[in-house]
């Protein structure tokens, strides 16, 4: 399983970014795929979850309204949309592979190398 970040950058306060996740050796249908953010000096924390197996999204009561999280079965990626960024948003945003249960129980299977995000004011 491979997982490949993409979208990350610097952006202005209450600007926005599009993250995506390309994904190999195994389907959408496969493994429920989630965004982690960690922040300097922070543990990483859960952002956001997609299961088209059962049809469900996820998102931290902090992105709630400001993030998307999308899928596209054809080219086998995962999309954060990520408005109205704040400055407690920058981090290094990865994507995951998971099994498990949102947001506690949830156990990565396969880790892409992640992608920055600096939200500046």
């Amino acid at each position: 399983v491979q997982l490949v970040e993409s979208g990350g950058g610097p952006v202005q306060t209450g600007g926005s970014l599009r993250l995506s996740c390309a994904v190999s050796g195994v389907t959408l249908d496969d493994y429920a795929i989630a965004w982690f953010r960690q922040a300097p000096g922070k543990e990483r924390e859960e952002v956001s979850l997609i299961s088209r197996r059962i049809g469900v999204t996820n998102y931290v009561d902090s992105v709630k309204g400001r993030f998307t999280i999308s899928s596209d079965n054809a080219k086998n990626t995962v999309d954060l949309q990520m408005d109205n960024l704040k400055a407690e948003d920058t981090a290094v945003y990865y994507c995951a592979a998971v099994t498990g249960t949102w947001p506690d129980q949830l156990f990565p299977r396969a880790w892409g190398q992640g992608t920055q995000v600096f939200v500046s004011s």
